[in-house]
């Protein structure tokens, strides 16, 4: 445990942006599962909708520094192109 002041409120602030950090790459990966159950359901019109969504949240993850833009990169990629074997 950190015995000066400075120290303690820099554990504190640390645990409050590892919390932001986990929540903000929980609901992209709860994004990128919705674009996946919609291709499951065949539903390209949702897919679409979804797909861009999530690619908006990927971006904004590179952004901010959660994820590297070959992250970002691949899972765009990835996604549309199950997208794309739906028709």
């Amino acid at each position: 445990m950190p015995q000066i002041k400075s120290q303690k409120k820099r554990v504190k602030t640390n645990n409050k942006a590892h919390k932001l950090v986990v929540s903000k790459k929980s609901a992209l990966k709860s994004s990128i599962k919705v674009v996946l159950a919609a291709v499951d359901a065949k539903d390209k019109e949702a897919a679409v909708a979804a797909y861009n969504d999530c690619s908006s949240k990927l971006d904004k993850a590179v952004a901010k520094g959660i994820h590297h833009k070959n992250y970002a990169s691949r899972q765009k990629a990835r996604l549309a192109k199950a997208i794309n074997e739906i028709a």
